[in-house]
């Protein structure tokens, strides 16, 4: 398993639910196809799986 996950916003939360925009901005992504480099733990993973129709996740080797 890959130590950090790439996460792509690709579709815009306009029309979803308040509590789906925080989980978006909970992982700093702010706008459309913006990507964002966090770690791959169970936090990371829990937000992914609330709003994994909005996302696109792609795991990272190596590098910082």
């Amino acid at each position: 398993m890959a130590n950090k996950l790439q996460i792509e916003l690709v579709r815009s939360v306009i029309g979803f639910p308040q509590w789906m925009r925080v989980v978006v901005r909970g992982m700093g992504l702010r706008k459309m196809h913006q990507k964002v480099v966090l770690p791959d733990n169970g936090s990371t993973r829990g937000m992914i799986a609330r709003v994994p129709h909005l996302l696109k996740v792609t795991p990272v080797e190596g590098g910082k």
